[in-house]
């Protein structure tokens, strides 16, 4: 083979690795105005799936599971749920529940995707929070992979209380990591975006703030806070979703889960859909025959699974199969 053919196979293969692997495409992201960017400033839109709470489902905590849904599922982001106050949680088993979010972190970074580090409460935990931020920025802050969510879901807290804890554990991170993407909660189940629309955290930058819906429950009412969000100017990534009820439960609204990745596509937002788990609910993506480690057949996915994994694999053109 003469040495130009080499070449060129070699600028072939290296644009086939590109483009699977989304952190090699769009490096460190930023925002700019409501938008999430690479770091020349073009846009960015993730899909991906978040791992149920790791404190039930540790088995799907590994790095099978990360390269199947990087190479088979082709997701450009995965979400680390490490629950925080429930039994096995955090703040009972801190360096188990980290170990099992660095399997994921550290895997993710493998595979040249981006992973979210989510800090999955409903609750204010103020010092473990700042605590276990400060370590994570300092383990991973110099990889462009990292997204930082620092609370999950409040539900009885007021944007007043949650946006003073948010702070302090904005501090926290960037005093190790000064630019990577950092995940905002909005009270009320991460619905109440039109409130923190008027009233946002400022004196920072790389701040994106999370709504999170489910189809068969959230319909026009969260649309309008959504637009009002936007409008704004209040940059929005949806962290969580999926398409039955709030519960996990009930049937798929196809109509209303189609109206809502319509919605995210327009207006180039980030989705995320919940969740790698075998619980005995709709939501949970997978059937109790799925193996730890990945690899799954059709008839291990249940179908919240298989039509995530159609959806993602429909709009992530950017990031080809392996």
């Amino acid at each position: 083979m003469k040495k130009s053919a080499y070449i060129i196979l070699a600028v072939l293969l290296i644009t086939v690795l590109t483009n699977a692997q989304p952190v090699k495409k769009y490096g460190h992201l930023k925002v700019d105005g409501t938008q999430l960017v690479s770091e020349k400033g073009e846009p960015v839109v993730l899909r991906g799936i978040s791992y149920g709470w790791h404190n039930w489902w540790p088995r799907f905590y590994n790095k099978g599971t990360v390269k199947t849904l990087s190479n088979d599922w082709n997701c450009s982001v995965l979400r680390a749920a490490m629950g925080v106050g429930p039994d096995s949680g955090y703040t009972k088993e801190p360096e188990w529940s980290k170990s099992l979010v660095m399997n994921v972190v550290e895997a993710a970074i493998d595979e040249g995707i981006y992973v979210i580090i989510d800090w999955h409460s409903h609750h204010i935990f103020l010092d473990e929070a700042k605590e276990f931020f400060s370590e994570m920025a300092k383990t991973y802050g110099d990889h462009p992979n990292i997204i930082y969510e620092i609370f999950n879901e409040p539900v009885e807290d007021s944007w007043e209380d949650v946006k003073e804890y948010s702070v302090e554990v904005i501090k926290s991170i960037r005093e190790h990591d000064p630019d990577n993407i950092i995940l905002v909660g909005s009270p009320h189940w991460d619905q109440d975006v039109h409130i923190v629309a008027d009233n946002p955290i400022v004196g920072y930058s790389n701040l994106m703030y999370t709504l999170h819906f489910y189809a068969a429950t959230h319909k026009e009412y969260l649309f309008e806070r959504g637009d009002y969000a936007l409008e704004k100017g209040l940059p929005l990534f949806v962290s969580e979703s999926a398409g039955m009820e709030a519960t996990g439960n009930g049937p798929i609204d196809y109509e209303n889960w189609t109206k809502w990745i319509d919605w995210m596509e327009k207006n180039q937002i980030s989705w995320i859909t919940w969740s790698i788990a075998d619980k005995d609910e709709t939501c949970s993506m997978l059937k109790k025959s799925a193996d730890s480690n990945g690899n799954w057949k059709d008839e291990e996915i249940k179908t919240s699974g298989l039509r995530t994994r159609e959806l993602i694999k429909k709009y992530n053109t950017c990031k080809d199969s392996k």
